[in-house]
């Protein structure tokens, strides 16, 4: 008999944190957001940062690819567009690489500006414009605005959330 220790196991809890996590972004980002049609403010970003500094990339992927998805099916914002979905669970994941098991804000920076920068504004932009039709330059532009005021408030946050769970982390251990 041979035991396989290498194949990870999904514990019951993890299955209903990603799901308590995946209907929080849906929440946040379908209901208590600014957006317009090519920008959006809000704190959806929470969620999916939870996800991966706290289980690691695949589940920051998982609560921010099936929460898109979920999301424009049951409250659409405009046409689903797979693009968006693959940013967001690469915004998922990215979290996950960077904050799982390693924090310091050094790590919280570059995943809030790599997040931001290369996936919100750089992708986002060009699937907007894929999407539209509108000038892809022209859309960096006009969203800009956003991100200047984003970058700051997802540090900020992700900083004082991760410092605010540690003795939660502390308490239930391995469990988290």
């Amino acid at each position: 008999m041979s035991e396989n220790k290498a194949r990870p196991r999904i514990s019951v809890r993890l299955m209903v944190m990603v799901a308590i996590l995946t209907a929080m972004q849906i929440v946040l980002s379908r209901h208590l957001s600014y957006a317009v049609w090519n920008q959006k403010i809000g704190f959806a970003f929470v969620p999916v940062m939870l996800a991966g500094a706290l289980f690691g990339p695949l589940a920051g992927a998982l609560v921010g690819g099936i929460s898109d998805l979920v999301g424009a099916i049951l409250f659409p914002i405009g046409a689903y567009f797979p693009g968006f979905t693959l940013t967001a669970a690469l915004t998922g994941a990215v979290f996950g690489w960077l904050l799982h098991k390693r924090q310091s804000l050094w790590r919280v920076c570059a995943a809030v500006l790599f997040n931001q920068l290369v996936l919100g504004l750089v992708v986002n932009s060009f699937w907007i414009s894929v999407l539209y039709g509108s000038p892809y330059l022209g859309l960096l532009g006009s969203r800009l605005i956003q991100y200047a005021i984003m970058v700051p408030v997802e540090i900020v946050v992700t900083w004082v959330l991760l410092r605010a769970l540690e003795p939660v982390k502390k308490q239930f251990g391995r469990t988290l």
